[in-house]
């Protein structure tokens, strides 16, 4: 009987035990959605009392599962994994919480990060440089405790157990890429904006009238210069004006299989190929070759995020005499977020005839736009929006010619790598290259979409469907200019629009077929980075719709796929729809 009342005793404590445990960290989990929020806001002295509390919850959590009969439990044959389980939660929860988010809030109200942007006047990078180490010590010390949780057997434990447990390896998976990636910021913008030296950048503002992998083609070309977070726009031209390279600059033999010499030919054509590093590093060498500057990296912007900008600075008249001159044909003398893009891409085209004038008001309303910047007009946060949503959207890209700092940037989607850290497993491509040779992108609707079909010997199959509208007019050979319909130069039919639609599969899949219409159809097959490659040729004319399916078979990864989609004039919400399932029985 001593036994038994023993053994409820201590059933009932250990009971206890797990409720204070499972109570404390609901508790602290709760608190997570308010402190974001007060991250957002910028609300420092909240934040920091928002983690204080979450401190007590986790601490009271962590001290109830080092109980030293919760300990012994965990010894117990076939059900100690569980006790085991949960203190390690409790314990990491508490890391999380001392060692990661209290150092970053007190780190976090020290920093202004409105005042890092790159103004005419500088920017003080040593609030930031002092921060560096701090913001690593966190990153790391969540690192581990998610590595810790990941090692876990969940097989070994009841789902009571195990269901709390994929949660909280889920939120510190997404903890540890944020605050990995806040102290690689932290580590790279004081040197890329110039803390201890001048760095000088080729800007490349990708045209997306005229289709190219990444974005457009290459329109305006300037040096952007940046002395300790002092930004200032130099030399400009286009990207013509750069002319013939001969011989070729060398690139992947991979790659110029797929996309032909023109990428080292041109610098109109450096980014037929989607792999941003290899577009970035040949402009480079071509803008060396040219003019004998060999520029610390390359960043890459379209007119979608000119305007994005605009939306910040407000609006910016235009005092060049030169484009003032231009702008009288018809062209707006005041540029804004609204009216950039269409400026830019369409309107440009219609009043002014000779090409070496578009080019040169393409590449001066860009001048215009990062002088407004330089000169600190707008705010440092309308600006980070800007910036990052441009980012997001694949719109903005970077490259650094140093290697150290390319390794880093390597790891994120501003790099704009088709293979290595920055690319999940399951992603797909889609990108778009011109073969009208001409501006009528600006004309064509498309929409992406995948489609998880049902599995097939044992592998994943996945169809990627790419939908292309040209909504151009029925009259679009006489009512366009002939510099945007390509006047049939190039073999498409005036007012018609050709694109060479490539689809990239993950790694060690198979591009299997590719249906136009609903026909099958023979297309281009390729590998770039152990990546398959699909590429098809769709032609339409005015009004015409057509549909190309590709199907990627042999799918190793079962994680959720994505799909990566070349920026164009259209919102990215209405290009890329969401992933469908077919049924299966």
């Amino acid at each position: 009987m001593i036994a038994v009342a023993l053994l409820g005793s201590v059933v009932a404590w250990l009971v206890s035990r797990a409720a204070v445990i499972k109570e404390e960290l609901v508790a602290a989990d709760a608190l997570v959605s308010r402190l974001e929020d007060e991250v957002a806001s910028r609300n420092s002295p909240a934040a920091a009392a928002t983690v204080s509390q979450l401190q007590v919850h986790t601490a009271a959590a962590k001290e109830a599962s080092e109980d030293p009969v919760w300990t012994l439990a965990s010894t117990i044959p076939g059900v100690g994994p569980n006790f085991s389980v949960a203190a390690e939660m409790a314990r990491s929860a508490d890391d999380v919480a001392s060692l990661g988010l209290a150092p970053l809030v007190e780190v976090f109200g020290s920093l202004d990060w409105t005042a890092l942007t790159p103004s005419e006047a500088g920017a003080d990078l040593r609030p930031l440089t002092e921060a560096s180490p701090s913001v690593a010590s966190a990153a790391y010390a969540v690192r581990i405790s998610s590595e810790r949780l990941d090692a876990i057997n969940t097989n070994a434990v009841l789902p009571q157990v195990a269901e709390p447990l994929t949660r909280a390896r889920d939120k510190l998976r997404q903890v540890t890429g944020a605050l990995d990636a806040a102290s690689d910021a932290a580590t790279l913008l004081p040197q890329m904006m110039g803390e201890a030296g001048p760095r000088n950048y080729l800007l490349m503002v990708q045209n997306n009238a005229e289709a190219r992998a990444s974005g457009g083609i290459p329109g305006a070309l300037a040096i952007l210069s940046l002395d300790k977070g002092k930004l200032t726009l130099g030399s400009q031209t286009s990207a013509a004006a750069i002319g013939v390279m001969s011989p070729t600059v060398p690139f992947d033999p991979e790659q110029q299989q797929i996309y032909s010499k023109r990428v080292g030919k041109y610098m109109q054509d450096v980014n037929l190929t989607p792999d941003f590093p290899t577009a970035a590093s040949t402009a480079q060498a071509m803008w060396e070759l040219k003019t004998g500057q060999r520029v610390d990296g390359v960043v890459s912007v379209d007119p979608v995020v000119l305007g994005y900008i605009l939306d910040t600075t407000g609006p910016v008249k235009i005092t060049n005499s030169e484009l003032v001159s231009l702008a009288s044909h018809g062209l707006p003398t005041e540029l804004t977020g609204q009216n950039i893009v269409q400026t830019l891409l369409s309107d440009v085209y219609a009043e002014i005839e000779q090409p070496a004038l578009q080019d040169a008001y393409f590449a001066g309303v860009a001048q215009e736009v990062f002088s407004a910047l330089s000169d600190g007009k707008g705010n440092g946060k309308g600006l980070l929006t800007g910036i990052t949503r441009g980012t997001t959207e694949g719109r903005v890209l970077l490259w650094s010619g140093r290697p150290a700092e390319q390794s880093i940037l390597s790891q994120y989607a501003v790099s704009g790598a088709v293979a290595g850290p920055s690319v999940p497993a399951a992603q797909f491509g889609v990108y778009f290259n011109d073969g009208t040779g001409a501006k009528m992108d600006y004309y064509v609707k498309r929409t992406v979409q995948l489609i998880k079909e049902c599995p097939k010997d044992g592998y994943e199959q996945t169809t990627v469907r790419v939908t292309s509208t040209n909504t151009a007019p029925a009259d679009a050979a006489s009512s366009l200019p002939a510099y945007v319909t390509g006047d049939g130069n190039y073999g498409v039919p005036a007012g018609s629009v050709q694109t060479n639609i490539v689809a990239y599969g993950p790694v060690q899949s198979l591009v299997e077929t590719a249906m136009l219409d609903g026909k099958r159809t023979e297309f281009a097959s390729y590998f770039h980075s152990n990546r398959p490659v699909g590429i098809q040729a769709v032609r339409l004319a005015p009004g015409e719709s057509k549909t190309i399916d590709f199907t990627f078979g042999k799918i190793v990864q079962d994680t959720e796929p994505n799909v990566v989609v070349t920026p164009t004039v259209q919102a990215v919400d209405d290009v890329t729809l969401p992933t469908k399932n077919a049924t299966c029985t």
